[in-house]
């Protein structure tokens, strides 16, 4: 079956039979794959974790009047979406892109598309999953993926860094990148003192404007550039976007943590029971949702399970994904999720990049400290809650929080109490309908709860 995500090049496309991934390689790139495999610069990217290892297949592919070859690719556990993205984990992935094209230059090729979509992370680091995204480079010819670099990397990130983190969901609306005569609109004036943005995304969108729908006869003719030239223009991309930065600060969860209401002791008790209750169930994979920096997360991936470690708070993810590069974590994903309205289908048929929720099912969702965010302060109904952790995952890890705990009390201190099902019998009832209780656990030193639940 072809997978939705790979419909738009005509090298070839992934596909799945019996469960396993694999991607058609069509007839017309046959030069440029057989180019990357004999340059050595497969192996060189592979070798420093920047491409995704592939193995060449034996089995009939699926177009094969237009095949060439088809190969298994290792799978990613978890496809994510740029605007899914801390701020690092963009940068990251622009930074990844150009050192790949870099390299590519050195063997006599170079990336014939620059999508954000292309990257992905594994083991806690970026690494481009588009085997066929290379083509063989042609001495003169300016980077055919500049433009497109420039929309889905440089412009998003310049506008997280300097106007507001927020912008990044600009990605959910523009799939083709965000358009360079609104991310300059939008940049503050001081950019233009920034070289490589002043370049890279004001000259450059003025330049679009100046011969947008001129006509073929219209067009300036693209003036050849030297090898060393392109590489300079990759250098100073390089260097603008290592010059972004973001300093995260003044958001309602990002310090949650420091002004907790455990002890130490209840603290290291809901640790120690969270962990109890994943052994119990030995999973494969874990969505943490409302994780926050990951505490808890790391109670799985420590374990060898790879996790999934969402929240909606663009700093709290910052923290998490800091903490994942300096432990050098593999297991580990954070994500910026906001679950009263979560990354939807979007593209053709709004089918190219799938929702959150059509990711799973997992094995294990957790969802700690967060049921009375999502009754109360999104006025969510706990069936419909309970309804939507019966779709994402077998096993539900939760936490009950009580009125008369004082973040619940921080919570209603702005208004009105309208919430009379809001209590322990009601939340068992709610979920009731679509889970079987396993274990009940008071976590001792609060006044909250953890419940081990299967669906039914």
């Amino acid at each position: 079956m072809k997978q939705s995500a790979s419909f738009r090049d005509p090298s070839g496309f992934l596909f799945t039979d019996k469960g396993t991934l694999y991607r058609q390689v069509n007839e017309e790139y046959k030069a440029h794959y057989d180019k990357l495999m004999e340059s050595g610069l497969y192996h060189s990217l592979v070798e420093r974790k920047l491409l995704i290892p592939h193995e060449e297949v034996k089995i009939a592919p699926p177009e094969k009047a237009i095949a060439y070859k088809v190969i298994q690719p290792d799978r990613i556990p978890f496809i994510s979406y740029p605007y899914e993205w801390s701020f690092s984990q963009y940068k990251d992935a622009a930074i990844t892109t150009l050192a790949i094209e870099m390299l590519a230059l050195d063997k006599g090729m170079t990336l014939k598309d620059a999508s954000v979509y292309n990257i992905q992370f594994l083991e806690g680091s970026p690494l481009l999953i588009d085997t066929l995204s290379f083509e063989i480079y042609d001495e003169g010819s300016p980077w055919v993926a500049y433009r497109q670099f420039c929309q889905h990397f440089l412009a998003p990130i310049s506008l997280m860094a300097f106007t507001d983190i927020r912008l990044q969901q600009l990605m959910r609306v523009y799939i083709d990148g965000i358009p360079l005569d609104l991310a300059s609109s939008l940049l503050p004036g001081k950019t233009h003192f920034n070289m490589g943005l002043e370049l890279h995304i004001h000259r450059h969108a003025a330049s679009q404007k100046k011969y947008a729908g001129k006509g073929e006869k219209a067009k300036v003719k693209e003036a050849r550039i030297t090898k060393l030239s392109y590489q300079g223009l990759i250098d100073n991309l390089q260097g603008t976007i290592k010059g972004l930065n973001w300093e995260g600060v003044g958001t309602e969860w990002g310090d949650y943590y420091d002004a907790t209401n455990y002890t130490t002791a209840a603290f290291e008790r809901k640790k120690s029971l969270v962990g109890e209750f994943i052994d119990q169930v030995n999973p494969k994979m874990i969505w943490d949702l409302g994780a926050n920096n990951g505490e808890f997360s790391r109670i799985g991936s420590g374990r060898g399970i790879f996790t999934v470690s969402s929240d909606i708070d663009p700093v709290a993810v910052e923290k998490n994904y800091q903490e994942c590069r300096k432990l050098k974590e593999k297991n580990l994903l954070p994500l910026l999720i906001d679950l009263t309205n979560p990354s939807p289908g979007i593209g053709w048929e709004n089918n190219e990049r799938t929702s959150f929720i059509e990711r799973g099912p997992v094995d294990v969702v957790m969802a700690l400290a967060l049921i009375h965010h999502l009754a109360i302060s999104n006025n969510l109904p706990l069936e419909r809650v309970g309804e939507f952790f019966a779709k994402a995952g077998e096993w539900l890890i939760i936490e009950f929080v009580p009125k008369d705990d004082s973040q619940v009390q921080r919570l209603l201190s702005s208004r009105k109490d309208i919430f009379p099902k809001y209590n322990e019998a009601g939340f068992e009832s709610s979920l009731g309908a679509d889970f079987k209780l396993i274990r009940k656990e008071p976590i001792e030193g609060s006044k909250r709860t953890l419940y081990l639940y299967r669906r039914k």
